[in-house]
């Protein structure tokens, strides 16, 4: 029973990063669009624990290997991670996993204190993470500099703080509706 709802949870929030997808992305000059589906990524390492939202995250990206056109603005194939925005993608693992493991780590035995954990957990794993991955694939595949590089990516950062905010809400949500959830692996009480 315990391996069927870990399934049903992981697919969802794969589906979850998909669906964030069909919002239409914003296209910046640096070759890196915004989307929302940082804030799918977020959100999987901090409701789902490292494990399960690396497993969604990676089930996701699997499936835009595939060919999917469930990146934002209908991308998918391998040809993506070949692109400007690939060291972003090959990231969402990495910063979901990171945002299980903090979100794990923090104090949770309240709705306040699961999203001033998810707050704290996704601006390091959500943010930090997937922006030095992002970074080191600027300066790979797009042949930036580090300084250009650095410099391009604070575009986003803006926006990622509001998804931090956006992930904390949700978790405080879920924690008052559901107390049993079990945030970063373990439950409020």
């Amino acid at each position: 029973m315990h391996s069927t709802r870990s399934l049903a949870l992981v697919s969802l929030f794969a589906a979850l990063l998909a669906v964030f997808g069909l919002i239409p992305k914003i296209d910046l000059p640096l070759g890196v669009p915004i989307t929302l589906q940082t804030l799918g990524v977020m959100l999987a390492g901090c409701m789902l624990g490292p494990r399960r939202g690396l497993q969604a995250v990676l089930l996701f990206l699997l499936a835009v290997a595939l060919g999917l056109p469930l990146l934002s603005g209908g991308r998918g194939g391998l040809g993506v991670f070949m692109a400007p925005s690939a060291g972003y993608l090959m990231a969402w693992p990495v910063g979901a996993w990171v945002c299980g493991w903090v979100m794990a780590l923090l104090p949770a035995r309240s709705p306040r204190a699961a999203a001033v954990s998810a707050f704290a957990a996704s601006c390091i794993g959500g943010l930090l993470v997937v922006h030095f991955f992002g970074v080191f694939g600027l300066t790979l595949l797009a042949k930036l500099t580090w300084t250009q590089a650095l410099i391009g990516t604070l575009a986003f950062v803006p926006g990622d703080l509001i998804k931090c905010l956006v992930c904390a809400t949700v978790v405080q949500t879920v924690a008052r509706g559901i107390p049993d959830w079990q945030f970063g692996g373990r439950t409020l009480r």
